[in-house]
């Protein structure tokens, strides 16, 4: 089964690109999710971007 990439396939951190194959409707820091957080009326729900190695 092949995943779809979701659109932080277009981002430059490391850290976003290893999230660019989850099934989740991701988006980086910025006005776009901001405003359609606003039209759905959800939360915004902020990753601080915590990786580590094991």
């Amino acid at each position: 089964m092949t995943q779809r990439a979701n659109r932080l396939i277009h981002e430059k951190s490391p850290y976003l690109l290893q999230h660019a194959h989850n099934p989740v409707n991701w988006f980086s820091w910025g006005e776009e999710a901001f405003q359609i957080a606003i039209q759905v009326e959800k939360p915004v729900f902020l990753s601080i971007g915590y990786s580590t190695c094991h």
